[in-house]
């Protein structure tokens, strides 16, 4: 959120979001995109996942429709570590979108492409252990200790 916010020259509230997936990460940034005031729209491939998008109040997209939705994409989160923005996808976006993805390694942008297109690109990893390291540290503190003790070693 920060990056957007510091990056666009327009506000968060109004402007057209387009998150790609639907896993941890994008159910917490749907949440404040929309808390924000954002049209949010949400690319992923299960149906079901599709059902929760909708039902949260945002826009479900089927990942074999995302084409359609990317044209008027102000700013668009990947979440998918996977090669799903493309050039055939990215030639889509306006010259103003931007793109970030949160996505780990390999990540989900093809990064030479959309430099070729002049698209603006930030990918974003890592993201809790370099903002915010001591809570990070705790949350991964605290699931490692779940793990051991569902496995009985605690």
């Amino acid at each position: 959120m920060e990056i957007a916010l510091r990056e666009l020259p327009i506000t968060l509230m109004g402007a057209n979001c387009v998150v790609t997936g639907y896993g941890r990460i994008a159910k917490v940034l749907i949440r404040l995109l929309t808390a924000f005031g954002a049209h949010v729209k949400v690319v992923a491939r299960k149906y079901g996942d599709l059902a929760w998008v909708y039902t949260g109040g945002s826009e479900a997209v089927h990942i074999s429709e995302m084409s359609g939705c990317l044209s008027d994409a102000d700013i668009l989160f990947n979440t998918v570590p996977t090669a799903i923005l493309g050039e055939d996808k990215l030639k889509k976006l306006g010259r103003d979108c931007l793109v970030i993805d949160l996505a780990s390694k390999p990540g989900g942008v093809d990064f030479e492409t959309a430099k070729r297109l002049g698209i603006r690109t930030i990918w974003a990893l890592s993201l809790p252990g370099k903002v915010a390291p001591i809570t990070a540290g705790e949350i991964t503190l605290s699931t490692i200790l779940n793990i051991l003790r569902e496995r009985g070693a605690l």
